[in-house]
Parts: structure tokens; C-alpha cells; sequence
């Protein structure tokens, strides 16, 4: 395979962090811009718990786009806290910084963040939804405003959702990536394995198929994760996994009854990882009970959490 840099000395590779506050739409440009769900995504707040990387590779520059999760302002147990440590470590380390808002909000939650902002690296403001702005006469005073904010290396208004001026965007990340050789392959997207992808999946559709509450108080453990070559070369995995709730009555209510909540939670999830993958999944999913998990570290660590 060749790679892009051999084609252009020009070549440049950076890491570019994903941040704002939760629920503004920062795992849904990231999947736009890879061109694949690799984040999972809800109308839930708090969805993304992990740093993960997506990789998009162009005959010019090579973009790793790192999603954190929603920065918390409060803290509320050692889940929250060491979701706001990734945060933090993430603005220490890479090349960009893409702040994104939603558009026509910017509050004390935003304002929040803002300190936190590194000032020896550019930092570009997106603003998302831009397609959901009521009056679109209020955008261009919208975007005057927040330009005071801040000593922004760019503002690219874009809706994420419909793919909306995401190549200017691409644009004014590319003039600050550092030049250099790609560090992934070109036809990579991610570089966490598929047993996170798939505890990922599934995580999504917890949170999509359960109450507001519920979803907070669960996470994701594969157990077991077995590949095995079929007759048409295509690979069919298994997959063994268990949803660890924190109180027992959770447990009943993430199995519904005669189990059927659970049935069509495993088999939205299923269809996901096998569009993902490319091949066929057996997945098995059982509940099980893990008192205080989201606040203690130990559990944590445990489950994948860093």
C-alpha cells in the first residue's frame, strides 16, 4: 500500500482535540469527519466516557481527531473525575484544539472551559447545529460575539449532523498540523481495538433504549471476544459480554420482561458491530451487579477506564 506522505514531501500529521461541554454534538462530527461510527453517540449528555481517537487520511495530511468526553464543572465521583483528567491530559498533547459549541449558546458552562484553553497551540472554535439555529439572521452576531471570547485561530460555523461545511473546517485544521509522515495506516479509522468498539456499541444502546437515569449507572465489560474463520472467509465473532449495573433493582429493569429489553438492546447492538466489523456477530449479553463501581477507581480500572 502507498502511503500518502511518499506521494507528497509536503505531508502533515497531527492530533487534533475534540472538546466542549457535554451534549453538543462532539462524537457526532468526529464520526462525520472519519466517514464511520467509531464514537457512539445519544441525546443523552455524558454518552462519551473514553478518549478515543479517529484517523482521517487525505493525499495531504493525516488527521487524528481525539474525542474526550464533556468536560464536567462539577465533579460527582471518580467516573467524572477521571473523565475530566483525560480532558486535561488530551490539551497537553496535541497539535489543535477544536472547541465546539453549539450554535447561538455560550454561556457560564462555555465560559467554563475557556481557562482551560492552551495558548501556545491554535485553538479553532466550531460551532455545531447551525442547521437547528432558530433565526439564521442571529448567526453572524453570534459569531462576532464569541470572537471576543477568545483568541480563536478560526471560527467555522458547520452542522455535523448533515456533513455541513465540515471540508472548510478540514481546511483550517490543516495549515497548523505539524509537517510530518503518517502515523497509521491510510485506510485506518481508529486505532481502539474492536473488543472497545463493541462493549462501545452496546454502551449505546443502553443508553438509547433506557431511562435518563439508568444509563449512568452502567458500563460495559466483554468478557470474552473470539474470532473464527467461516466457510466465505468472512470472520464471524463472539462475543461475550456483561453490563454491570449498581443497584440490584437496575437489573430487572435493563432485562425488561420475559427479558425483552435486553433481547432488543443485544440485537440493535449486534447489528452495529456487524455493519462495523464487516462480518457476522453472535453476541450474548447477561446483567450483573457491581455496587459503587462508578466510585471506585479500582472498578474502574477494571472496566477499562484510565
Amino acid at each position: 500500500m502507498t502511503t500518502p506522505e511518499l506521494t507528497n514531501p509536503e505531508f502533515r500529521t497531527g492530533y487534533l482535540a475534540v472538546i466542549g461541554r457535554p451534549n453538543v454534538g462532539k462524537s457526532t462530527l468526529m464520526n462525520q469527519l472519519v466517514g464511520a461510527k467509531i464514537s457512539i453517540t445519544s441525546r443523552k449528555a455524558q454518552t462519551t466516557r473514553h478518549r478515543i481517537n479517529g484517523i482521517l487520511t487525505t493525499s495531504a495530511c493525516q488527521f487524528i481527531f481525539v474525542d474526550t468526553p464533556g468536560f464536567q464543572t462539577q465533579h460527582k465521583n471518580a467516573l467524572h473525575r477521571l473523565m475530566n483528567r483525560s480532558v486535561t491530559q488530551v490539551l497537553s498533547e496535541v497539535d489543535v484544539v477544536l472547541f465546539v459549541v453549539e450554535a447561538g449558546k455560550f454561556g457560564n458552562r462555555e465560559r467554563d472551559i475557556l481557562p482551560l484553553l492552551p495558548r501556545t497551540r491554535p485553538v479553532i472554535l466550531v460551532i455545531n447545529k447551525m442547521d437547528r439555529l432558530a433565526d439564521p439572521a442571529l448567526s453572524l452576531p453570534f459569531i462576532d460575539m464569541v470572537s471576543k471570547e477568545f483568541p480563536f485561530a478560526a471560527i467555522v460555523p458547520v452542522s455535523a449532523a448533515k456533513s455541513s461545511n465540515l471540508d472548510e473546517l478540514l481546511r483550517a485544521a490543516a495549515g497548523h498540523l505539524p509537517p510530518g509522515p503518517a502515523i497509521f495506516d491510510a485506510d485506518d479509522m481508529t486505532d481502539r481495538s474492536e473488543r472497545f468498539l463493541a462493549a462501545e456499541m452496546l454502551r449505546e444502546k443502553l443508553f438509547r433504549n433506557l431511562g435518563e437515569e439508568l444509563p449512568y449507572g452502567m458500563a460495559v465489560e466483554i468478557e470474552k471476544f473470539e474470532t473464527e474463520n467461516l466457510e466465505t472467509a468472512r470472520q464471524l465473532r463472539r462475543i461475550y459480554a456483561a453490563i454491570v449495573v449498581d443497584k440490584e433493582a437496575h437489573k430487572a429493569m435493563v432485562i425488561g420482561k420475559g427479558g425483552e429489553k435486553l433481547k432488543r438492546i443485544a440485537a440493535d447492538a449486534r447489528r452495529d458491530m456487524e455493519k462495523l466489523f464487516g462480518g457476522k456477530v453472535w453476541l450474548e449479553t447477561w446483567v450483573k451487579v457491581k455496587s459503587g463501581w462508578a466510585d471506585d477507581e479500582r472498578a474502574l480500572k477494571s472496566l477499562g477506564y484510565e
